[in-house]
C-alpha cells in the first residue's frame, strides 16, 4: 500500500477475491455461443474474440515461468544483482500480480465488442507491426519517461508509486504491482500503438497480442534480480545499451526513469552512473557457497507448487491440496520422474551463515518402494558430495531420514565417504527436545502410539527418566520399548484416559476416536496425523519459530505456519552455529538438552 493511498488505489474487484475472473463470464459465454451458432463455419469467425482467454492463460504461464526461474537463479546466487532478501510482507503485497492480466482481458473484450475495426482481424500485417514498433520506441517510451518521472514527485509518489517501490528486491511480478489508477495510466500509454493500428485498419492478432507479450517479457526480464544478457551482445551491437535496462531503479529512486529503452535517460541526464558497473559486477557474481545445506524432498504430488520456486501465493501459506492443480500436478510428477535432478529451492541468511535448501525430485510415497531405493540413494549421495565440494559445514537431511531402511538415516554415506569434511545431521535430537518441551509441566502419565523409530525410543527413555508413566496402545509396543534402559515405567494402556498423547506415523483415525475430549496430541513424526476430530487439540510436528534475524524466509515449510521451521532443518543450523564437528546419523543421537538450549540462545522459540 502507498504511504498515503490516493483515489482509485484499490482494484475494483478486490472484494471478489478468487472469484474475480467471473467478471469475464458474460463475454466468455458470448464467445462460446458464437462458436456453437457458427459450428458449420458459415460465417467468418472473430478469432481475436475467441483468443482473449487463451491469451490471458498464456500470459499467466509466461509470468509464472519467469517467477520460478528468477527465484531459482537468485537462490543459486550467480549473476544476482541485489544481495538482499524478500519477506512475507512483499509476497502478500505482490499476490495480486494477475490483476493487470484480468484488466487487459476486460479491455480486449470491451473494445472488440464496441469497435468494428477491432474485430475480425487478420493474423499478420507487416504495416501494423512496423507502426507498433515505431510508436512504442517514439511516443510510448518518451511519454512513459515523463509519466514515471512525475510519479516520483512527492505528491504522486506518496499516493501511488511508493506502493511499487516498497519492493527493493524485485521479482518479475514486481513489475506489475501498482495501484489501479497507476495501471490505468500505463494502459492508456500502451494503447497508443494498438489504437493507432486499429483506427488505421492495419492491426492484426500478432501486432496486438505480440505487443503485450513484448511488454510482459521486458517487464519480467527487467525485474528478475539477476543479469541475463551476456556482455558479448553489447560488444557486437553497442547501441543495445540504449534499448534495454531497469533493475537499478529500485535502489536509486532519482535515476533511470525509462521503461525499456534508457535512451531518454541519456538524453535528459538521468542515467545512473553506477549502472554499467552494477551490470558487470552482477555478471561476475558466482554461485553462493553455502555453510548449511538442508536436503529435503517433495511430499505430496502437488507439493512442488508450494515450494519457494513454485507459486509464491501458495508457498506463503501452509500446504493444502487444491483440486484445480491436479492437471498441472500430473505433468510435474511425470517430468520429475523422467528428467528430475536435485535443485535449489531456497536461500536464507542467519547471523554469519549462508543457508540453502535443496530438493530431491522424488515424493514421499517413493521412499517406501524398495525398487526405488537405489535411485533415490544415488540422488541423495550426489547432492551430499556436491554440498561437500562446495564447502558446506553441515548437511541436514530433513525428510530424507523418514525411511530408516533406506540409508540408515545418512550413516551409509558417512561410511562410504570417510574423508568427507561435511557433517551429516538427521536432526533427531532437536525433534526429541521439541516434543519433550511441548509436554505440559506437571504431567505424570502420557499415552504413546506410533511407529517405533530412533526418535520414539529416545522420547520414551527420556520420559521414563523424568518419572513420567508411559502407556502404550498395544502390548507389542510395550515389549519393544521395555528393552531400553530406564524403561521401567512403560505399561500397556487399559482405558485410554490419558490427556496427553505422543503420536507418530501409523496413528489411525479409529485410534484417535478413543481419546477423551480435550486430549492433546503431540506428534513426533515428520508428517502430522490426519485431523479426525474437533474436540481435541493437535500440535504441530516438531518445529520452531525462526527469529526475525533469519532472512529471506518467505515460504511455509510444508504444512507449518509462517516462519516455522522443522526441527530437522533447524538442527543443521545449530550444529553450524555452535561449531559441533560431529555427525548425528544412524543410531547416534546428540544431547537433546544441549541442542534445545542452543536453539533458545539463538532466538528460536516453540510454536505452541
Amino acid at each position: 500500500m502507498a504511504t498515503k493511498p490516493g483515489v482509485l488505489t484499490d482494484w475494483p474487484w478486490k472484494h471478489l477475491g478468487s472469484f474475480k475472473y467471473m467478471i469475464l463470464a458474460p463475454w466468455a459465454m458470448q464467445s462460446i455461443y458464437s462458436i456453437a451458432k457458427n459450428k458449420n463455419g458459415e460465417k467468418e469467425r472473430d478469432y481475436i474474440n475467441l483468443l482473449v482467454i487463451p491469451f490471458m492463460v498464456s500470459r499467466i504461464l509466461h509470468n509464472q515461468i519467469w517467477i520460478s526461474i528468477s527465484r531459482h537463479r537468485t537462490a543459486k546466487g550467480n549473476n544476482r544483482i541485489l544481495d538482499r532478501t524478500i519477506e512475507f510482507e512483499q509476497v502478500d503485497r505482490e499476490s495480486n500480480w494477475d490483476d493487470n492480466i484480468l484488466l487487459s482481458g476486460i479491455l480486449f473484450y470491451f473494445f472488440n465488442s464496441t469497435l468494428r475495426s477491432a474485430s475480425f482481424l487478420p493474423i499478420w500485417r507487416n504495416d501494423g507491426i512496423i507502426i507498433t514498433i515505431l510508436l512504442h520506441a517514439g511516443p510510448v517510451e518518451y511519454l512513459y519517461y515523463w509519466l514515471h518521472r512525475g510519479l516520483h514527485h512527492h505528491f504522486l509518489y506518496t499516493r501511488y508509486h511508493s506502493h511499487h517501490h516498497s519492493s527493493i528486491v524485485t521479482e518479475p511480478i514486481t513489475s506489475v504491482i501498482h495501484p489501479f489508477a497507476e495501471h490505468l495510466s500505463y494502459f492508456a500509454l500502451f494503447a497508443i500503438p494498438m489504437f493507432a493500428t486499429i483506427l488505421t485498419r492495419t492491426a492484426s492478432i500478432i501486432s496486438l497480442f505480440g505487443y503485450i507479450t513484448y511488454i510482459d517479457l521486458m517487464n519480467n526480464m527487467g525485474h528478475c534480480n539477476f543479469e541475463l544478457v551476456p556482455k558479448w551482445i553489447f560488444s557486437i551491437f553497442p547501441p543495445l545499451k540504449y534499448l534495454m535496462f531497469h533493475s537499478l531503479h529500485h535502489t536509486q529512486f532519482r535515476t533511470n526513469y525509462s521503461l525499456f529503452m534508457p535512451f531518454y535517460d541519456y538524453v535528459h541526464g538521468t542515467m545512473d552512473k553506477s549502472t554499467d558497473a552494477l551490470y558487470e559486477t552482477s555478471l561476475e557474481r558466482k554461485e553462493d557457497s553455502p555453510d548449511v545445506v538442508h536436503i529435503t524432498h517433495l511430499t505430496t504430488p502437488d507439493s512442488i507448487f508450494h515450494l519457494q520456486v513454485g507459486f509464491a501465493s501458495f508457498a506463503s501459506k501452509p500446504q493444502k491440496s487444491k483440486w484445480y492443480m491436479w492437471p498441472l500436478t500430473f505433468w510435474s510428477v511425470t517430468f520429475n520422474y523422467i528428467y528430475g535432478k536435485t535443485f535449489i529451492v531456497e536461500r536464507n541468511l542467519f547471523e554469519k551463515l549462508k543457508l540453502q535448501s535443496w530438493a530431491i525430485p522424488r515424493y514421499s510415497i517413493q521412499y517406501s518402494l524398495k525398487w526405488q531405493g537405489k535411485a533415490i540413494n544415488g540422488l541423495i549421495e550426489e547432492a551430499i558430495l556436491e554440498a561437500d565440494a562446495r564447502g558446506a559445514k553441515v548437511i541436514s537431511l530433513g525428510l530424507l531420514n523418514q525411511s530408516e531402511e533406506l540409508n540408515r538415516r545418512g550413516e551409509l554415506f558417512v561410511e562410504k565417504h570417510p574423508k568427507m569434511k561435511t557433517k551429516i545431521v538427521d536432526g533427531s535430537s532437536l525433534a526429541v527436545a521439541v516434543v519433550l518441551n511441548s509436554i505440559p509441566k506437571g504431567t505424570t502419565e502420557i499415552l504413546f502410539r506410533g511407529s517405533l523409530s530412533k526418535i520414539a525410543f529416545a522420547i520414551v527413555s527420556a520420559l521414563c527418566q523424568q518419572g513420567i508413566k508411559v502407556a502404550t496402545f498395544y502390548e507389542n509396543e510395550k515389549l519393544k520399548l521395555s528393552t531400553m534402559p530406564h524403561a521401567t515405567k512403560v505399561v500397556t494402556s487399559e482405558n485410554y484416559t490419558q490427556m496427553i498423547w505422543i503420536v507418530g506415523d501409523g496413528f489411525t483415525e479409529d485410534e484417535q476416536k478413543k481419546a477423551p475430549k480435550g486430549t492433546l496430541f503431540i506428534p513426533f513424526s515428520q508428517f502430522p496425523p490426519k485431523k479426525a476430530r474437533n474436540d481435541v487439540v493437535y500440535r504441530q510436528t516438531p518445529s520452531l519459530i525462526a527469529p526475525p534475524s533469519l532472512k529471506n524466509l518467505n515460504s511455509c515449510e510444508n504444512w507449518l505456519p509462517r516462519r516455522a521451521m522443522s526441527a530437522w532443518r533447524v538442527a543443521g543450523i545449530l550444529h553450524a552455529l555452535e561449531g559441533w564437528n560431529v555427525h548425528e546419523c544412524g543410531d547416534d543421537i546428540f544431547e537433546f538438552k544441549k541442542i534445545w538450549e542452543a536453539a533458545l540462545k539463538h532466538g528460536f522459540r516453540p510454536i505452541n
